[in-house]
């Protein structure tokens, strides 16, 4: 209760360098998630609807599955350095596996009879994947972003190891001095972002399913 009570005082007390990091921590996640949706919504559908180039791309993002985060973040450390950008490129490649992955596998498992279907009823390309497409395989793409969003907002927190702010940022001077209470200024803010992203995208995921029944 102490240590809990300490991190309340630390925070009514340092109430602007808290919202900061606040700030930058939900910046540097949004960015992230972002950038990894328009880059990896686009080139799943591209390596779902064209096999020769599916191998090699998802063979790439499949691999980066086991990296480790902070080793991504030591990989990009000596090409960029620290700071801001660097921590950026880090997050957003860890954002785009379940992203891609998600996004291949949603329009893969559409019955190409439905595709053939609509193709004879004389829906064009464009059509298809606005009616038909993108609904059936929604719900499976917004998984990937669940899981996306999950991973970089507690991923972020790492960022501090390479200057790039954040929440992460108390969490390690929290673990160097032995200060528990600051370690939480730092660890229950990011466990209540990851918890709200999942539960938005649940409710999301749930309001997709429902609308396509």
């Amino acid at each position: 209760m102490e240590v809990l009570t300490g991190a309340y005082e630390y925070v009514l007390a340092n109430g602007d360098r808290f919202w900061e990091a606040v700030r930058v921590h939900l910046s540097i996640s949004l960015y992230a998630f972002s950038i990894a949706v328009v880059l990896c919504v686009p080139l799943g559908i591209v390596c779902a609807k064209k096999q020769w180039l599916s191998g090699p791309i998802m063979g790439l993002f499949n691999s980066l599955r086991v990296i480790p985060s902070l080793a991504v973040l030591v990989i990009i450390l000596p090409l960029m350095g620290t700071g801001f950008a660097p921590a950026l490129v880090a997050l957003t490649l860890l954002a785009c596996p379940p992203i891609l992955i998600n996004t291949y596998m949603g329009f893969r498992g559409i019955e190409p009879s439905i595709i053939e279907a609509a193709s004879g009823m004389g829906m064009s390309g464009g059509t298809i994947m606005r009616r038909i497409e993108l609904p059936l395989s929604l719900p499976l793409v917004l998984s990937g972003m669940k899981t996306a969003a999950v991973e970089v907002i507690a991923s972020a927190t790492l960022a501090a190891f390479i200057g790039g702010g954040g929440l992460g940022t108390f969490i390690i001077n929290g673990l160097g001095m032995y200060n528990f209470s600051l370690l939480l200024v730092g660890a229950l803010p990011v466990a209540m972002l990851a918890i709200l992203s999942e539960v938005g995208f649940a409710g999301i995921e749930r309001a997709a399913t429902k609308y396509q029944r």
